[in-house]
This record gives structure tokens, C-alpha cells and sequence, in this order.
């Protein structure tokens, strides 16, 4: 035997299962498309007063601006995964870059509270194919679990992270521009990704989809928004037979969706993944925990800017440590998982958000702003840790094939806790307000408007008389305070129990 063929040294072959340079290049184009997806469910509410200034909208109006684009999102989020899976997720997400550019367009010269909502709506729709487009890819891109737990985790620090970055971003934009510029900020991201998705992300659909079930879809809208619609309503301006009948529509039609569900050879949606403690878990905590983080979002950028009075700049920057956390422990939680039960650290992130939502009741109209910085640095470690884990958990139950439809059950969690924070948070905020604030000295008309909102109240205070304008300003920031504490005290409970359920139920798995 020679001895050069004795030093040959053995033939290595690489592991099919993991994942190649362009996966993680196509990770890179994703991530950016779940950050900017991310930031535009934010990046609103430091332009808020802006938006009242310039076009007026009453509160409903207001509300509606933030939480249209949720709405949409959420209603067609099954729907479009689905979709997904039957012509090929990279060409609905290309499909979707290019329909939420135009309608961020659109956004950025509204001329009217209606164009604004239409155009938000726009973007929901747009959206809806993006997100569960995303997650799938990473699914069917990595199908090593290790790496896919990383993976997963870079598409939660940009999820949570760009929700985060949302008010900073807006500050900036808002220092130098008008408050259009924070939609037009989406063109170039939705550009790059046009341009290079085609280039370094692999094409993936499932091979045996059936047939796409057109009353499934319809069935599947008709839910979600009646239902969300009917919660947000009655938490802002009491309940009415109106909305009962609304929410009635939404039940019976989801009613209808999982019977149909249940007799179709290919469902739209597996409900046999509920069945599931882990899954089911996931799902819920997932939507309980952004509920929380966009409900902290939307009271503190106002609390920041109209009550300690603080530029837009500057209020984004003091939300820069809680953005920066966020970002870190959404990475970190793949590590942690590595050493650790996952229920263990995902219960263990759900308490520290709860330690983050009680010291918001410690907010102050006269005080400053460590509280809140404290509060949102705890509330997004606990928050990026878990947005990692549940979205880790949903998508690893189902195989590749069906990607689309399990992301779509996450990310319609997600969207659906970014819609029921604000409205629900922000109206409880707005309810305990308007009953507080001391209008007394005020005629009908400039106590009406107010009432509406705190930027309301804060431009009335403006231009009333030396003295009335200064109590109805120090009236208006202590109501609104209290608010603050109120939604803060619901935020913590809803917290608190979601850690105890996810301990019971996942410390074994």
C-alpha cells in the first residue's frame, strides 16, 4: 500500500441539513422586511401630534389610524399564508414589497384623515403577504433546529426591535422632516428587497397544497376584524347593542370557519396544532406579551413628549435602552434555550415584563423619566425573549410544507396583540382621562375637543387665557398619568398570569 494513498485524507460531506451563505445572505433581506413590517406598527406614535395638527382627526380617527393597519393585517393573515403555500412565498413576499411601497406612498400625502386610514389599510394588506412569507422561508430554509433557533431569533430581534425602533426612528424623521417622512422611509427597504430577494432566497411552496378554499378565506376575515372591531369600540366608548351584534357576526363566523375547517380534506388552518399544549401556549403568550409592549408604546411616546415635554428626538432616544434589550434577549434567547428548559425561560422573560409594566405606576406628571425608561428596558427583555421562543415553537410543529399556514398562526397572534394593546390600553388610558380632566372653566366647544385627546387638550390649553390654560394643561397631564397607571396595573396582571400559565403548562416539555 503506498503511502500516499495511506495520508489521503477522507471525503467530507457536508450536512444537507444545514443551511449555505446564501441562506443566511436571504436571511439578511428578510430580516430587513420584518424590521421595516415592524417599525411601520409604531412609528405613528410619536407622530401622533403631528398628524392632529396637520389633519385634524377626531379620536376615533386617530385610534383608527394605528389600528386599521393591524386589523387588515391580522384578517388576511391566514388567508395569505395559505396562499404562500400554494404559489411559492417568495413570489407572494415579492408580490407584497411592492403593493406595501406604493401604499406607503400613499400614506406619506394623505391630505385627509380618510386618505390616511385607506392608505394604512393598504399597508395591512400588503403586509399580511409579508409576514408569514418571512417565517415560512426561514422554516423551509433552515432545517437544522439549532440553526433554525438562531435564524428565528435574528427574525425576533428585528420583529420586536423594529417595533421598539419604531418611535426613534419616527423622532429622528420628525426633527428634520414632515410627518409624511415616516412612510417614505419604506421605499428603499421594499426596493432592496425586490431587487436581491430573487437573488439569495430559495423558492418554497408545498408540493401537494389542495385546493385554495375560497369561503375559508372569506370565513377567516369575517372573524377577526368584526371581533376586534366590537373589543376596540366598546373599551373606548362602552358597550351597545351595536357592537354586541358586530361581535355576534364575528363569533358565528368563526364558529363557521372552524366547522368547515373540520370537514375539508385540506384545511386552510390544522386545527389539530391546538390540540397541542405547547403550541397553544405559544400562541397565546405571543399575543399576550406584544399586547403588553404596544400598549407601552403608545401611552409612553405621549407621556414622554406631552406631559415631561420632551421633542420627538429625544423621546425616541430615551426609548432607545428598552429598544436595545429587546434586540439583545431576542438573540440571546437561543442561547438560553441551549441550557434551559424553554417554558423555564420563557415564563422567566413573561415576569420580568410584568416587573417592567408595575414600575409604570410609578409614572409622574411632575416628575421625570427614569421610571418609564426602567419599566420599557424590562418590559423589552422579557418581550424579546419571548416573541423568539413562541414563533420557534409554532413554526417547528408543522412540517416545511406547511410553513406558511403555521407563521401565519403566529404572526396573526402577534398582529392581533399590537391591535388589541393599543385599542384597548389606549382607550382604557383615554377613558380614565377624559373622566379626570377638569373642563370646568371651559365652554362646550373647547371642552369637547379637550376631551378628545391629550394633544387635544394640550392645544385648547394654548390658546385659552394665561390661567385657565395653564390648569386645564396640569389637569390634562395628571388625568392622563392616571390613565397610564391604570393600563400599567392591567398590563402587569395579564403579565404575571400568563408567566404562571406558561410555568404549569411547559416545565416538563
Amino acid at each position: 500500500m503506498s503511502v500516499t494513498a495511506d495520508r489521503t485524507p477522507p471525503t467530507v460531506i457536508a450536512d444537507p441539513g444545514r443551511a449555505g451563505a446564501r441562506d443566511w445572505l436571504g436571511l439578511v433581506v428578510l430580516a430587513l422586511a420584518v424590521l421595516l413590517i415592524s417599525v411601520d406598527g409604531t412609528v405613528l406614535d410619536l407622530a401622533l401630534p403631528f398628524i392632529s395638527e396637520d389633519l385634524a382627526p377626531t379620536s376615533t380617527q386617530l385610534l383608527w389610524m394605528i389600528d386599521v393597519y393591524s386589523f387588515v393585517l391580522a384578517g388576511l393573515l391566514v388567508t395569505m399564508g395559505t396562499l404562500g403555500d400554494r404559489i411559492g412565498r417568495r413570489r407572494l413576499l415579492l408580490i407584497g414589497a411592492a403593493g406595501f411601497g406604493l401604499a406607503s406612498a400613499l400614506a406619506a400625502f394623505a391630505v385627509s384623515p380618510a386618505m390616511l386610514i385607506a392608505a394604512r389599510a393598504l399597508q395591512g394588506i400588503a403586509g399580511a403577504t409579508l409576514m408569514p412569507a418571512t417565517l415560512g422561508l426561514i422554516r423551509t430554509m433552515f432545517v437544522n433546529p439549532r440553526q433554525r433557533t438562531t435564524a428565528i431569533a435574528v427574525w425576533g430581534a428585528m420583529a420586536g426591535g423594529g417595533a421598539a425602533a419604531g418611535p426613534l426612528i419616527g423622532g429622528w424623521l420628525l426633527e428634520h422632516y414632515w410627518w409624511g417622512s415616516v412612510f417614505l422611509v419604506n421605499l428603499p427597504v421594499m426596493l432592496v428587497l425586490i431587487v436581491f430577494g430573487p437573488l439569495v432566497i430559495r423558492e418554497s411552496k408545498d408540493p401537494n397544497p389542495g385546493r385554495f378554499d375560497l369561503p375559508s378565506a372569506a370565513l377567516s376575515m369575517l372573524t377577526m376584524i368584526p371581533l376586534v372591531y366590537a373589543v376596540k369600540e366598546s373599551v373606548a366608548h362602552g358597550p351597545s347593542w351595536t357592537l354586541a351584534a358586530v361581535g355576534a357576526i364575528g363569533a358565528v363566523a368563526g364558529w363557521a370557519f372552524v366547522r368547515r375547517q373540520r370537514t375539508l380534506d385540506a384545511p386552510m388552518l390544522d386545527l389539530g396544532l391546538f390540540a397541542r399544549p405547547a403550541f397553544t401556549t405559544a400562541v397565546l403568550t405571543n399575543l399576550l406579551s406584544i399586547f403588553a409592549f404596544a400598549g407601552v408604546l403608545f401611552f409612553g411616546s405621549q407621556y414622554l413628549q406631552l406631559v415631561l415635554g420632551y421633542t420627538p428626538l429625544e423621546a425616541g432616544l430615551l426609548m432607545l435602552p428598552g429598544t436595545a434589550m429587546n434586540i439583545v434577549f431576542s438573540l440571546l434567547a437561543a442561547w438560553f434555550v441551549r441550557r434551559w428548559q424553554p417554558g423555564t425561560v420563557l415564563a422567566t422573560g413573561l415576569a420580568v415584563s410584568a416587573l417592567g409594566a408595575a414600575a409604570l405606576t410609578l409614572l409622574r406628571a411632575d416628575g421625570g423619566p427614569i421610571a418609564f425608561v426602567v419599566g420599557f428596558v424590562l418590559a423589552g427583555i422579557g418581550v424579546g425573549m419571548a416573541l423568539t421562543l413562541t414563533s420557534d415553537l409554532v413554526v417547528g410543529a408543522v412540517e416545511p410544507a406547511r410553513a406558511g399556514a403555521a407563521s401565519a398562526v403566529s404572526e396573526t397572534a402577534y398582529e392581533l396583540g399590537v391591535a388589541l394593546g393599543v385599542a384597548v390600553l389606549g382607550s382604557v388610558v383615554l377613558a380614565v382621562f377624559r373622566g379626570r380632566l377638569d373642563v370646568s372653566a371651559l365652554d362646550d366647544g373647547a371642552a369637547h375637543a379637550a376631551q378628545e385627546t391629550l394633544g387635544g387638550a394640550v392645544a385648547v390649553a394654548q390658546q385659552a387665557p394665561d390661567a385657565v390654560g395653564a390648569a386645564l394643561l396640569e389637569s390634562a397631564q395628571h388625568a392622563f398619568v392616571s390613565g397610564t397607571h391604570v393600563a400599567a396595573l392591567i398590563t402587569t396582571v395579564v403579565l404575571a398570569l400568563n408567566a404562571v400559565l406558561v410555568h404549569r403548562i411547559m416545565r416538563t416539555r
